[in-house]
């Protein structure tokens, strides 16, 4: 691993950084002290793996041996425990890192407002007991209409939401009419699916994530609105290099690396300046219209629905390393 010490001044890397806010799409901590960003994004995968390496065990272990003597059933004392690991990891991030660290909420609540905001409030509970200012938390939630509805109510309790899982202007549409802090729109993922759709490499500008992502931002910057964009899911350079300027990328500690260690000129591709003449209307979603114009983004739909799929398997494989432990 290139460390930040090794790293030049002109990196492609450093370049960014003077563009973009740079966040870590992993759990691991020396990937954060090597390449120093300044915020953090984990998810039930990344937790998942982490766990599974030696170095981390421990943070597994400790949350079982605190919770294991608690006065609670099976169940409970899983899901507490598993809530623990989550927050163990997100502050030995923030010993790392200068701003925010992402914690995912249960991917399985993905469509029950009530249980996403009272899981969301437990967790930033959970962090201000241990003298993390919720500020530097963002909860991320699937951008499904109960999650962006859940956003919304949090944001009035100033608890900073990262809507996560999201692959269309219509669910970027309603997080912004919600005034969620962040969302995460997919590249990588949105590549992926038209790939196999369509058989074809897309490369630069012609990546459908890429485009995805870039007309996401302009909707925003030429609208007003404050929520920050924060592209995710790269599958190679290329993709972020294309989205220079936007608000936040998060990039995974082999795309790091490869950036740290290349040296060509970066262009800055995004700024709100650009995005004043983008030729886009202003659009709202109620509840209705929303899941129409969702449903009728066959990519988006089918992505969306994986990616809960996905995350709730790590969730459910993670509570069966807990259960063994106990």
């Amino acid at each position: 691993m290139t460390s930040s010490n090794t790293a030049t001044e002109t990196s492609q890397l450093a370049q960014l950084k003077n563009m973009t806010r740079i966040v870590a799409d992993t759990g691991d901590f020396e990937t954060m002290r090597a390449y120093q960003p300044e915020d953090a994004t984990t998810n039930p995968s990344l937790i998942l793996k982490a766990v599974q390496m030696d170095r981390y065990r421990e943070i597994l272990e400790a949350a079982v041996a605190d919770w294991k003597e608690k006065p609670l059933s099976h169940k409970n004392k899983i899901e507490a425990i598993s809530d623990e690991v989550l927050i163990r990891f997100g502050i030995e991030i923030l010993k790392i890192i200068p701003g925010r660290v992402s914690t995912e909420t249960d991917a399985r609540l993905s469509f029950d407002t009530t249980g996403i905001i009272e899981k969301s409030r437990h967790l930033i509970d959970l962090y201000e007991k241990r003298g993390i200012d919720r500020e530097r938390v963002l909860i991320k939630i699937a951008s499904t209409w109960e999650g962006i509805q859940a956003a919304k109510e949090l944001e009035k309790e100033n608890i900073r939401c990262n809507l996560t899982l999201l692959f269309s202007l219509v669910q970027a549409v309603a997080c912004a009419d919600a005034e969620v802090q962040l969302i995460s729109p997919f590249v990588g993922r949105i590549y992926d699916w038209y790939k196999k759709e369509t058989g074809k490499e897309f490369v630069g500008a012609d990546d459908p994530g890429v485009q995805s992502v870039q007309e996401i931002y302009k909707y925003y910057k030429k609208f007003g609105y404050e929520t920050e964009v924060m592209g995710a899911s790269f599958r190679n350079t290329g993709q972020i290099l294309e989205l220079a300027g936007c608000d936040l990328l998060t990039i995974s500690p082999d795309l790091l690396q490869t950036l740290s260690e290349t040296e060509k000129p970066v262009e800055r591709k995004l700024s709100p300046e650009l995005a004043q003449d983008a030729p886009v209307e202003k659009m709202s979603y109620d509840e209705k219209t929303f899941r129409f114009a969702f449903n009728e983004d066959a990519m988006a739909t089918e992505k969306t629905a994986e990616g809960i799929r996905n995350f709730s398997i790590d969730s459910a494989t993670l509570e069966r390393l807990i259960a063994q432990q106990l």
